[in-house]
């Protein structure tokens, strides 16, 4: 899996922020994280200059500041092992910065600006200055081995950058969510839900369906071309810890015209690191009708089958799903 399928951790979606900047002359630290891509206004113009969709900081004139590079400070939405991140530049052309590098941590996600500032906070970098492409998807893979829960973003030396991914594995405190001893959605991304394959995506990425919250449109959820043939759409999710199911939520909001006719659902075990290809599949929900801009409960559709670790959602015979949600308790 390329490390851009991953969940992005930084996500405003999930939660994350970007608490501090040192500087945002030109244009606001919050467009780094914004969910939609960066977008160009010919002609549109603020007080301080040309309107850009990212953030970017006024030129540097030494002795601006003694350092050498601006920053920003990021709280991810949920904590996690990075393996990769997407310094986007879109737009920026003339203004982009040469270089960036990246620090993490590890500290409370209630951390506020001043405790990250402190002597005390231990950075640590995981991406060296690296060079940067204007206008482009600059990715960077990073073999990253702890559980972070912010990061420090340089450029160098200034510049305007339109969105930051942070991409890797997400790491729940399992400690935490057992003493709830209640039901979780064992398929969420905040829980470690992830969506490793779908049969199509062409108008909505299958990461969308494990989001939290409502679909804010038909493009936050996962939709399929019109297929023109035999057989359906279908995407696999890996749960984030193995678990039994015992309520599941399809939620159709938004899809009007394009929603699936009807749906079910097979679910299955998998040893970490084997092929998807080795799960034996068995029918957790029969093939049943669905209905247009719906959000469908089932509990007595569903068959017993125990613990498991993936599940497979499959839609007859194309169209669109905003959420998944698959409930119940975690193995043991």
């Amino acid at each position: 899996m390329e490390f851009t399928d991953l969940v992005d951790l930084a996500s405003e979606k999930l939660g994350g922020a970007v608490l501090f900047a040192n500087d945002e002359f030109f244009a606001p630290k919050e467009n780094l994280l914004k969910p939609a891509p960066a977008v160009w206004k010919e002609g549109e113009y603020t007080e301080r200059g040309k309107w850009m969709d990212g953030w970017e900081t006024m030129r540097r004139r030494s002795p601006r500041l003694e350092e050498e590079f601006d920053w920003c400070i990021i709280r991810l939405g949920v904590p996690g092992r990075i393996k990769g991140v997407t310094v986007d530049t879109s737009f920026f052309r003339g203004n982009f910065p040469s270089h960036c590098s990246i620090d993490i941590c590890s500290a409370s996600p209630n951390s506020d600006v001043e405790e990250l500032l402190d002597d005390k906070t231990q950075w640590t970098e995981i991406l060296s200055r690296s060079a940067l492409v204007g206008d482009a998807q600059n990715n960077f893979a990073i073999d990253g081995l702890e559980r972070v829960t912010h990061l420090r973003f340089k450029i160098y030396p200034d510049g305007g950058v339109a969105r930051l991914r942070v991409y890797g594995d997400v790491l729940p405190d399992w400690d935490a969510i057992k003493r709830r001893e209640s039901e979780i959605d064992l398929a969420a991304a905040e829980n470690g839900g992830t969506v490793p394959l779908a049969s199509d995506m062409f108008f909505g990425h299958r990461i969308n369906l494990i989001m939290p919250g409502r679909a804010r449109d038909m493009s936050d959820g996962w939709e399929s071309q019109r297929r023109r043939g035999p057989g359906h759409d279908w995407c696999i999710i890996k749960l984030g810890t193995e678990g039994r199911i015992t309520r599941v939520e399809v939620d159709t909001s938004h899809f009007k015209g394009n929603y699936p006719e009807s749906c079910s659902i097979d679910i299955g075990r998998a040893q970490e690191g084997a092929s998807l290809d080795s799960i034996a599949w068995l029918e957790l929900l029969p093939n049943t009708k669905l209905q247009p801009h719906t959000r469908h409960a089932f509990v007595n559709e569903l068959a017993g089958l125990g613990d498991v670790t993936h599940a497979r959602l499959n839609i007859y015979p194309d169209g669109g799903v905003s959420r998944l949600r698959l409930f119940g308790r975690i193995a043991g």
